[in-house]
């Protein structure tokens, strides 16, 4: 299915305000690594939103989406101040992990091995 405008604006605002507060509560650093909002999903009627989060070098990504969970309430509510005349309603939040760096990395992996001759 298409992504209407209203969606695309919407997720764009969410991202860029997502990405600020995650640098304000610190959670876009952890454990040595990176932490950031890769992209956003909103559905049609706009109280739904699909946050992917990318990581880059953080070794336990259980752990940190866990602590995202865990803060999830206070992430929505400086989301809230920050969109409330934006929006009617608040979209629900919903975190995935974004792998595809961790793919990214697994295919230049692949095609230095072919490369070298290690196939």
């Amino acid at each position: 299915m298409i992504e209407g405008k209203r969606q695309k604006q919407v997720a764009s605002v969410l991202q860029a305000d997502l990405n600020e507060i995650f640098t304000k509560l610190a959670l876009n650093m952890m454990g040595g690594g990176m932490v950031s909002i890769a992209s956003v999903k909103v559905t049609p009627d706009l109280l739904e939103a699909r946050i992917y989060i990318s990581m880059f070098q953080i070794a336990d990504k259980d752990l940190a989406m866990k602590k995202i969970e865990d803060r999830a309430w206070e992430v929505k509510k400086l989301l809230a101040d920050k969109i409330k005349g934006q929006v009617r309603r608040i979209p629900v939040i919903h975190y995935f992990l974004d792998d595809t760096l961790d793919q990214v990395f697994k295919m230049e992996e692949v095609f230095k091995n072919l490369a070298e001759g290690k196939v």
